[in-house]
């Protein structure tokens, strides 16, 4: 048996001491199963829509929507991926599209770090209730203020540009309470060795603060980057201009205006879709990892 003094010196060595294995009985050979069929149905249903968008990129124009329903084509139609990759309309829409997701993640990540380093490690004068305010605005449905968001960014000239895509949404309160969140639980004694030294709040929130943000920085860029990559509403009331439009646009012009062409349209969304996908695939442990450390905390 692990003696007592054992034991503390595992936990404090950061591993829990080893459990007996206990021999499976039938009722938990069938719960086991049980689990494992419950996964791979959950698996089928989650994979089933993007396998099916893939598939029906090779389709012609009316095999999409035949019936009755065919999963796979007669005739494998590679040419519909070739023909939207070299359509250069495609191609711009897709650049312009991934600039703005980058520059909108780069200035969330920005202003709202800043935003919660002031709130989580300041003092000034009416910090709880301008706390307050911004919390309450996370309750505020998106739908609600487009109106009144339109009139102003319509005042500021600022409709047709890449700005009114980027601009507008960069201050999120959901991502100044998460990162705030995360910069409370960092030692008060690194700030305080830090002012020993000389530096200021500005080099604290660099030197210190910035290159251990890493995990909530991974979560809220994700965020941002899917958030400006899926807008729709927002571009089709602000971009008229078709070689300014984001990605979403793109391909809702490109259904109403050419809605037969539903093969080459489903090829058109299996690439756009594929910097989401490939985005959480390389970000995957540090995503599962940070939701992981929020429930433990």
């Amino acid at each position: 048996m692990t003696t007592l003094q054992e034991t503390t010196r595992i936990v404090l060595a950061g591993k829990e001491p080893k459990r007996p294995r206990m021999p499976r009985t039938p009722g938990s050979w069938l719960v086991l199963i049980g689990k494992l069929l419950a996964g791979l149905v959950f698996l089928v249903a989650a994979l089933f829509p993007l396998a099916w968008m893939v598939i029906a990129g090779f389709k012609s124009k009316t095999e999409v929507i035949q019936t009755p329903f065919q999963f796979f084509p007669e005739v494998w139609k590679w040419e519909n991926y070739v023909q939207i990759i070299t359509d250069p309309t495609f191609t711009l829409t897709m650049g312009w599209t991934f600039m703005g997701a980058v520059l909108f993640t780069l200035l969330s990540l920005t202003v709202n770090s800043l935003a919660a380093y002031a709130f989580a490690r300041l003092e000034f004068r009416f910090k709880r209730t301008i706390w307050t305010i911004v919390i309450t605005t996370m309750f505020i449905p998106a739908m609600t203020i487009l109106l009144t968001s339109f009139i102003v960014v319509t005042k500021l000239s600022m409709l047709d540009t890449l700005a009114v895509l980027v601009l507008p949404g960069a201050a999120s309160a959901a991502t100044v309470f998460f990162i705030r969140q995360f910069y409370l639980n960092i030692p008060a004694s690194l700030e305080e060795a830090a002012m020993l030294d000389g530096c200021g709040r500005f080099a604290i929130f660099v030197r210190i603060f910035l290159p251990l943000s890493k995990p909530p920085f991974v979560v809220m860029g994700i965020t941002a980057f899917l958030a400006y990559w899926n807008s729709y509403v927002w571009p089709i009331l602000t971009i008229t201009s078709p070689e300014r439009f984001v990605v979403q646009q793109y391909l809702a012009t490109f259904r109403s205006e050419r809605s037969t062409e539903l093969g080459l349209l489903m090829a058109g969304s299996v690439l756009a879709a594929a910097p989401v996908v490939i985005l959480f695939l390389i970000f995957q442990r540090q995503i599962i990892g940070n939701i992981k450390m929020a429930g433990l905390k």
